[in-house]
């Protein structure tokens, strides 16, 4: 196990490098893809073979491994937020997502809806109990009527040692945060059903489309 883990650890390192690679040394589309899928198959066996690296990595690798994984998550990052980008209505910004937390969006009628959503141990900076999602469309001049005027905030996740100021679907539960929530389709799914059950609730009726998830 331990030989296995070695070689894991190296072989991510590698992988890593290779990735980085591509800003001097142009890689082909399909290359670049099994670059990604190798990476993901390597995480998953490093984290499996325990959360710390082997001895054997150098000080050198090490930090190379960290900066690598430093500007991977950055990308990661940023690439997870496009799933909401190219929602209609069109001339609607798009909601900016609350850090330590998420938004769920749809739309409906060419009307967008987002639900701001915070992690476990952050709360809303305003009460929300009965605000539990903002609109923008044509009827709101395509602005998003939210709490913070004239931009596309909808809500920030302050932290908290209780949460009293949303619904009670309004957080992700504990040790299950929005990126936790994201990676695993059926958690992902019940939270956009009960966004789904909200917007009816609301007597928004219809077909939901550009449905998606985003985490801050």
């Amino acid at each position: 196990m331990a030989l296995k883990a070695t070689l894991t650890w190296l072989c991510l390192l590698a992988v890593l490098s290779s990735c980085a690679a591509h800003e001097t040394i142009p890689l082909n589309c399909s290359s670049h893809a099994e670059l990604w899928e190798r990476l993901s198959a390597d995480l998953s066996v490093a984290v499996k073979c325990g959360e710390n690296p082997p001895s054997s990595l150098s000080a050198q690798q090490t930090a190379a491994l960290e900066l690598y994984m430093r500007n991977l998550m950055d990308t990661l990052h940023t690439h997870q937020l496009k799933e909401c980008q190219g929602s209609e209505p069109k001339q609607c910004k798009e909601a900016e997502v609350p850090k330590n937390g998420g938004l769920a969006c749809a739309t409906v009628f060419n009307k967008r809806y987002c639900k701001p959503m915070c992690n476990y141990g952050y709360d809303f900076g305003f009460l929300r109990k009965r605000r539990v999602f903002d609109e923008c469309s044509e009827q709101t001049g395509y602005q998003w009527q939210s709490q913070y005027v004239g931009g596309n905030k909808l809500a920030e996740c302050i932290e908290a040692s209780i949460q009293v100021s949303g619904a009670t679907t309004a957080y992700f539960p504990k040790d299950q945060d929005c990126i936790t929530t994201k990676s695993n389709i059926q958690m992902q799914n019940r939270t956009l059903e009960d966004f789904s059950a909200e917007l009816k609730g609301k007597g928004i009726q219809g077909a939901l489309k550009y449905v998606c998830l985003v985490c801050g």
